[in-house]
């Protein structure tokens, strides 16, 4: 017997870690083409802290059930549904409606945590055709991790940079996408130079195959550090989520031709900014939001084929949603900050 409510958070009222609420919700039964889902495990994207707080969209309506990343397992499928059998488990993909080809307008509307309700709930219906089957090996918490940080980390560098065997890549910080980004990197053959404010983290980032590592509050113009170790030339793709500013020790690092992909703004939105070198150098800045449901599948075929783990942080209980955004808002953390539920 399936039940009526569901536990679940919500932001209410006004923006604010303060007014996210633990509350009971009507649980609707799936209809044509959906699936309920009761949720396994959830995971934390700084996205996520910054819809919570008002900064990612201050126009989004309230209340609203936060968190775009989880797994669950179908519990009860409605009319229509073939593909998918009660007891799998599956991921909600970040954008409902981006099943494949490039964004648009419409398919970016369908973004879970905002301004779609997202996973922060015990029980969710969700389309059938908007789910991605978890990687066998992994386990609840580690298969929380991949619907927004891990795709992010592949579009950036498979998808759109193509990196090869031997490519120099530089990554900022062990937060999810980057420490997706190393796993993704080292498994393509290519040599990763990343950055930390922590020398522990770095070392556990050389466990995890970083050729060299920079501790950027020693080493401020870690950029021309970068290109430096890059044999003078510099490296051929940055993974930037540093934001404004970063990017420009960014521009200093790669060479002529280079790849940088924008992808976070944890150092700030706005910045003075020298557009020569971008021009004269024939630098590729791209934007990357995530990615299609085909790209999360080709992304898991990867994973499952070679048995690659997400790298969890730490996990903290339903109950304790608000000390694991405290944690990752800390900056503590190493790869990836997970809820568990049920």
């Amino acid at each position: 017997m399936l039940p009526t409510t569901t536990r679940a958070y919500e932001v209410q009222g006004s923006f604010g870690l303060d007014n996210l609420i633990q509350t009971e919700r009507p649980l609707a039964a799936p209809g044509p083409g959906e699936v309920l889902l009761r949720m396994r495990a959830v995971s934390l994207n700084f996205r996520d802290l910054m819809m919570i707080d008002g900064h990612y969209n201050p126009r989004q309506p309230l209340p609203l059930v936060p968190l775009s990343d989880g797994v669950g397992e179908v519990v009860a499928t409605g009319e229509g549904v073939t593909e998918l059998t009660v007891g799998e488990r599956v991921m909600p993909i970040f954008a409902e409606g981006w099943l494949e080809g490039e964004p648009d307008r419409r398919k970016l509307a369908t973004t879970l945590g905002g301004p779609l309700p997202g996973v922060l709930s015990e029980y969710r219906v969700t389309p059938a055709e908007s789910v991605v089957r978890a990687p066998a090996h992994l386990s609840d918490a580690e298969a929380a991790t991949l619907p927004c940080a891990a795709v992010t980390a592949w579009s950036a560098l498979i998808t759109h940079g193509m990196i090869k065997p031997g490519a120099r890549v530089l990554l900022q910080g062990t937060g999810g996408v980057s420490i997706f980004a190393l796993q993704f990197a080292v498994l393509a053959g290519a040599e990763v130079l990343i950055t930390s404010s922590s020398d522990a983290k770095l070392e556990r980032a050389r466990e995890l195959g970083a050729a060299h590592t920079i501790n950027y509050r020693e080493d401020p113009n870690w950029g021309k550090t970068a290109r430096e170790w890059a044999g003078g030339v510099g490296v051929d793709h940055v993974v930037e989520v540093g934001g404004a500013g970063t990017l420009e020790n960014s521009l200093r690092a790669v060479r002529p031709g280079a790849s940088i992909s924008v992808i976070g703004v944890l150092s700030g939105v706005k910045e003075p900014l020298l557009i020569t070198p971008i021009l004269m150098q024939q630098i590729r800045l791209q934007g990357i939001i995530v990615g299609p449901r085909s790209t999360f599948v080709d992304m898991c075929w990867a994973i499952g084929s070679r048995g690659l783990r997400p790298v969890v942080d730490s996990t903290f209980s339903f109950d304790q949603v608000k000390e694991a955004i405290q944690h990752m808002k800390a900056g503590r953390h190493f790869g990836k900050v997970v809820v568990e539920i049920g």
